[in-house]
Formats: C-alpha cells, sequence, structure tokens
C-alpha cells in the first residue's frame, strides 16, 4: 500500500457503503470526498503491526462522515430565513403604507407581544445578540429559545397580515 490512488480504489466501495448504512441522501458528492479525505488519513497513521488496514479504514471512514453529519446538525440555518421573512414583510408593506402607517402597525404589534416575547425580540433584532448570547442572558435553554422566536415571528406574522 504505497500508493494511496491505488488504495482509493480498492477502498471507493467501502466508503459508499458508509453512506448507505448511514442513510446519507443529500450532498451526496461532498459525504464522498469526506470518506476519501477519511480514508487517507487512515492511510497515513496505519501501523501495520497494529492489524490489518482494511477495519481501520472502515472505522476512520465512518468516523470522519459521523463528524461531518454532526457539524451539518449543529449549523443554525435559520437566522438568515428570519431576516428574510421579516424583510419580505417590510417590503410588502412598504409599497402599500407610508412609512407613518407602517410604524404604527409595528409597534400596535409589538405592543400585543408578551413581555418575554417582546424582550426577545428587541435582543435577536435590535441589539443583534446571537442564540447563544439570548440564552446567557434569559437563562434558559437555546432550545427554549429558539421555540420562544419561532412562535413569536409567527405571531407577529400573523399580527402583520391583519
Amino acid at each position: 500500500m504505497t500508493n494511496f490512488e491505488e488504495v482509493l480504489e480498492q477502498y471507493e466501495p467501502m466508503i459508499h457503503a458508509c453512506l448507505r448504512k448511514l442513510h446519507v441522501y443529500k450532498n451526496h458528492d461532498s459525504f464522498i470526498q469526506v470518506g476519501r479525505i477519511g480514508l487517507w488519513k487512515a492511510w497515513l497513521r496505519f501501523d501495520e503491526t497494529k492489524g490489518d488496514f482494511t477495519p481501520f479504514a472502515f472505522r476512520s471512514i465512518y468516523g470522519s462522515l459521523l463528524d461531518e453529519l454532526k457539524k451539518g446538525t449543529q449549523d443554525d440555518r435559520l437566522v438568515p430565513a428570519e431576516d428574510q421573512i421579516l424583510g419580505l414583510m417590510v417590503n410588502k408593506y412598504n409599497g402599500k403604507m407610508d412609512c407613518g402607517e407602517w410604524s404604527e402597525k409595528v409597534e400596535q404589534a409589538l405592543s400585543q407581544l408578551k413581555l418575554h416575547e417582546q424582550q426577545l425580540i428587541h435582543l435577536l433584532f435590535v441589539e443583534g445578540y446571537s442564540l447563544d448570547e439570548v440564552v446567557v442572558h434569559l437563562g434558559v435553554s437555546k432550545s427554549c429559545v429558539k421555540k420562544r422566536r419561532e412562535r413569536t415571528l409567527d405571531k407577529l406574522k400573523e399580527m402583520m397580515t391583519k
């Protein structure tokens, strides 16, 4: 096993087997690349005196793919979408109302929110705090902040469309 290209050709089916085992069906090409990198790292680290390469390669590939899947679930991808939703709401009403009417409608909607909802909107969108900073400030879990944010934005959206 002196040439990595030969190793890659031999173990490419193992990478695909790991992908099937982990039920990876999106971003398939990028996960194949992650598996190849895992195989390459295994090839570099392998010590022939400690056993066979095949199980070592499998564990390395599988572990690399699992790490990448974990990274994907930790990404907080909802924030830009919410900003876009609020921006779309502003654009939708800017054409129909002047700034005074829009400001009144926003103030009216915000005043109908509960105090903790107003505080959450203020921290996230006025002060620009991240979710982690809001968690520390409010002293609740991250999942609680995310759920409150989702409910509050849905409530605001509903009030603004009436």
